[in-house]
């Protein structure tokens, strides 16, 4: 009986949970797809293809091609496009898509939360809500902070591409982070405003537990909206159970 093939698109700590964990189901085949914005990125079990697909009619091709029989969108939440090519693709082809969609952080009593849609907003808002920012919107988005005249604290774990903030300091860091070392941090800086994603998951929350135990405000960007209809599960132990149930096996929990 050949081997179900699974196309993962990854990228994230879930994405790579998830190569692990399905790797010890048997009648399985992986092939981890990654954008290739991380120079290095970290070893995981399977086939692993670096760089996007060419669209919606790209990726459409890529399935037929490779006989794929599911995918799971473990992408960041903040991967729209992806996220919308997959849902498209698999819809014209019929091929069986879920998402581990990660849950989002939510407001809690003593929080001050300036939310937005785009980064580029978030740079022109903090700009009036602090003096020293704390911007962890990842290295891509960082020239939209070009022209703020805030000092920046610029968090991410490649080096942003210039333009950058006239004043800033860029911090190479790759998460998970605590809180203790996160209010150190802010308060070495003397920071006054958090700049991030609701990237959601644990990884990164404690800035956000940080700015609450400080009182320091964030501007934070909501997360662009999934697809119509999408299928979603919580975490790479229910995308395991997806997989299982497709291949016939018991429910691993």
């Amino acid at each position: 009986m050949a081997p179900m093939r699974i196309l993962l698109l990854g990228g994230t700590s879930e994405g790579r949970q998830l190569a692990r964990d399905l790797s010890t189901l048997p009648g399985v085949e992986i092939t981890s797809s990654l954008a290739g914005r991380v120079r290095s990125p970290e070893q995981v079990p399977g086939e692993v293809r670096i760089g996007g697909f060419g669209g919606v009619n790209g990726l459409i091709a890529h399935l037929f091609a490779e006989n794929v029989d599911l995918v799971i969108d473990a992408t960041h939440p903040f991967a729209a496009e992806m996220t919308h090519n997959a849902a498209k693709a698999c819809s014209i082809t019929g091929t069986p898509l879920t998402r581990v969609d990660r849950p989002a952080w939510t407001r809690l009593p003593g929080d001050t939360w300036h939310e937005v849609d785009t980064v580029a907003e978030a740079a022109r808002l903090a700009d009036r809500v602090g003096s020293r920012l704390f911007v962890t919107t990842g290295r891509q988005e960082a020239q939209e902070f070009a022209g703020v005249s805030a000092w920046c604290l610029m968090r991410s774990v490649e080096a942003p591409d210039p333009p950058l903030p006239a004043h800033h300091e860029i911090l190479l860091a790759k998460g998970p982070f605590v809180v203790p070392e996160e209010i150190a941090l802010m308060r070495d800086r003397g920071i006054d405003c958090l700049v991030t994603k609701n990237s959601g998951g644990g990884a990164t929350i404690a800035k956000m537990w940080a700015a609450r135990e400080l009182g320091i405000p964030v501007v934070l960007v909501r997360r662009p909206p999934l697809p119509h209809g999408l299928a979603c599960v919580p975490d790479p132990e229910a995308a395991v159970d997806w997989v299982a149930r497709r291949l016939g096996h018991a429910s691993r929990r």
